[in-house]
């Protein structure tokens, strides 16, 4: 399977929409364990993101992931911004000059932004984070060919487990035990993230 730089900039577009729907439930999460702001962060995040790319022609999907990594960085607040658009400024070094990447490129993508939420993030698997849902995307992206609804299975199973989790970093590790039984905000938008991706690619297969 191939992953295009138009189904890249249709999978933010659609984040988008998502990240819109779902910003006060994201922020009722982050109220239980955080500063409460994280879905209006990353919903004021992703809407400037989509608002530069509106307009723009450019194929490089590289460049695409750089432009949305800058304005994340820019423009959502909280550690939210640094962590995802760290992620999307690492994929688009593998992805630069390609305007079609195939699914072991797509995760060469997706392993380096790991990388570097980890470095950025100074987390691990299991603390409670955004990687408890990347992190599974990536191994399954690395070992099976990318099927939407499987995809999106593994993103929510994923985010679904780190209710059970007891939070190491960041805010909600001030809770410490009391963090537990309540989902991670960042896992849930990065759940959000991958149904978008499986819902971008699903839509040009059908169309």
């Amino acid at each position: 399977m191939e992953i295009t730089s138009a189904e890249i900039k249709r999978w933010l577009f659609m984040a988008n929409e998502k990240m819109q729907y779902n910003k006060d439930y994201l922020s009722e999460l982050d109220q239980a364990i955080g500063d409460g702001d994280h879905g209006h962060n990353m919903a004021r995040g992703f809407q400037e993101t989509v608002e530069s790319l509106k307009d723009d022609k450019e194929e490089d999907m590289g460049a695409v992931m750089k432009s949305a990594a800058m304005t994340l960085i820019s423009k959502v607040g909280g550690a939210s911004g640094p962590l995802y658009g760290t992620a999307f400024l690492k994929a688009s070094d593998e992805w630069k000059g390609k305007q079609v990447v195939t699914a072991g490129e797509f995760a060469k993508g997706i392993e380096a932004a790991v990388e570097g939420i980890k470095t950025r993030g100074k987390a691990e698997r299991g603390g409670k984070t955004l990687l408890d849902v990347w992190i599974p995307v990536l191994e399954y992206v690395q070992n099976q060919e990318l099927v939407p609804t499987e995809l999106t299975k593994t993103a929510k199973e994923a985010m679904e487990g780190t209710a059970a989790m007891t939070a190491k970093k960041g805010r909600a590790s001030y809770y410490g035990e009391k963090s537990t039984s309540h989902l991670d905000p960042g896992a849930y938008s990065s759940y959000l993230l991958f149904e978008a991706l499986a819902e971008a690619v699903t839509k040009e297969d059908e169309g």
